[in-house]
């Protein structure tokens, strides 16, 4: 954990694009937690960069030193209407720095820039009923497990599941929009 106090966190910006590309594309690669078969470039994550910054949703890079070592970001959870004050997490460590608290620090971040919002629930679309260490993060930060979605996902040879969980943000459903 004291590695992680050498961390800063910021809003990412453009210069920060080809890092966050590399070290999902790692995740993609390597991980279950995303359910993408191939990695995007850097054109692509630039445009989802630039959607959820848009749309004035949080979208955080850790540093230490000159080194991205994480990254997290807030984005709708579905498209129709309704879902507006709903909004979905993401957060990816480089494996090196995973159990050092860089993880805790963007999420609480993230849950804090997102009360500051609209946002009144989180939710958490964990990839693979295996991946203890995002559940564990997730149940830290006060979420709540709310369902399984079993083997609705094929990669690296075998059925993956999705693990929800759930976290009110500010007032959550207490008294009108």
């Amino acid at each position: 954990m004291s590695e992680a106090l050498d961390v800063r966190l910021r809003a990412a910006e453009a210069v920060d694009l080809p890092a966050i590309t590399a070290l999902y594309g790692d995740h993609v690669r390597a991980g279950t937690a995303s359910f993408e078969l191939d990695p995007p470039d850097e054109a692509e994550m630039t445009r989802r960069w630039n959607d959820v910054v848009a749309r004035g949703l949080p979208y955080l890079v850790a540093m230490r030193g000159d080194q991205t070592v994480g990254y997290a970001y807030a984005g709708p959870y579905r498209p129709r209407p309704a879902y507006r004050f709903t909004v979905e997490d993401s957060v990816y460590i480089r494996p090196n720095y995973a159990g050092r608290g860089v993880g805790r620090m963007l999420l609480d971040a993230l849950i804090a820039a997102c009360e500051r919002g609209d946002a009144r629930q989180m939710i958490a679309v964990i990839g693979d009923s295996a991946n203890t260490p995002s559940i564990r993060l997730h149940a830290a930060a006060g979420f709540t497990h709310t369902g399984l979605l079993s083997s609705v996902g094929w990669k690296f040879g075998r059925w993956l599941d999705v693990v929800l969980m759930q976290r009110a943000l500010g007032r959550g459903n207490t008294g009108p929009v």
